[in-house]
């Protein structure tokens, strides 16, 4: 069995690692290099595109305004996980976590519908 080496840092074809010319985050800022934070570099890069793509689809669809079921107007908001308040007419409604309507909700609506329209006849 070998012996093992101690590991100095980055090495080899990348180079070595000074110390010294390492910048701090607030140097950066006084500099204004400091990147603007959106919903795509939250996620780091170690955890790849399909993840990023992923947290980027909920940022949009937790953020964005939907169609009140009451009035009719877009002014549904999230409040909390599956919390929506509709700004214009006040009330609240339990849905999602990152829509108002989940998949398998809409089904049952149809489903429900559906029923309804056999038991008429």
């Amino acid at each position: 069995m070998t012996k093992r080496t101690k590991k100095v840092g980055v090495t080899g074809k990348y180079g070595t690692r000074d110390s010294t010319r390492q910048t701090s985050r607030i140097d950066l800022l006084t500099a204004g290099q400091v990147p603007e934070i959106t919903e795509t570099n939250i996620v780091a890069a170690s955890y790849g595109a399909s993840l990023r793509k992923q947290v980027k689809k909920m940022e949009i669809t937790q953020h964005a305004k939907y169609t009140c079921t009451f009035c009719g107007k877009v002014t549904v908001k999230r409040q909390a996980t599956g919390i929506w308040d509709c700004k214009s007419c006040k009330r609240t409604v339990a849905g999602g976590a990152y829509t108002v309507a989940t998949p398998a909700a809409a089904a049952m609506r149809s489903t429900l519908r559906r029923l309804r329209e056999i038991a008429e006849v």
